[in-house]
């Protein structure tokens, strides 16, 4: 090996040592480590028995069951999340003789259940930045996905 190629590779394996030295030195953390950036918070927290009187806003982060009046004095209703992680929420609301599944998979996807003395329906769909709003002889709940693992849930009754 010449002087000039013997220079290089010493050139080269100083950068190289150099590099590892600095990466093995420094104390900053692997985007990996990071943790979520939380949501915002909801007005409730996470807080279910918040949820008794029909009117909440929580974050829930695993599977709960939350009792509330059902509509037009039908009796208590129950809403019970099966599932929920990251862009991911499933439930299922019984009301009286009643019940309606829901399901949302994606970035700001969610699901509204209108809840009705006589029957309930479903829509899902994008919800980013909506809130539900009162209905007549209606309670609505509206589920709506989050990218950290929880999901935003409100419940507004007449």
């Amino acid at each position: 090996m010449n002087k000039r190629a013997r220079s290089r590779t010493g050139l080269t394996t100083l950068a190289a040592l150099t590099a590892l030295t600095t990466a093995a030195c420094s104390n900053t953390q692997a985007s990996d480590d990071a943790p979520p950036t939380p949501s915002p918070s909801a007005a409730n927290g996470t807080d279910v028995s918040a949820c008794t009187d029909g009117e909440c806003e929580i974050t829930v982060a695993k599977p709960v069951t939350l009792h509330f009046p059902g509509p037009g004095g039908s009796g208590r209703a129950t809403l019970s999340v099966t599932e929920v992680g990251p862009n991911k929420i499933e439930y299922e609301v019984k009301s009286g003789s009643n019940s309606s599944k829901g399901a949302a998979h994606g970035p700001d996807q969610g699901c509204l259940t209108y809840l009705r003395e006589h029957g309930s329906g479903n829509s899902c769909g994008s919800l980013a930045g909506t809130r539900p709003s009162p209905q007549p002889d209606t309670v609505v709940i509206q589920a709506t996905t989050d990218t950290d693992g929880t999901a935003l849930l409100h419940i507004v009754s007449p």
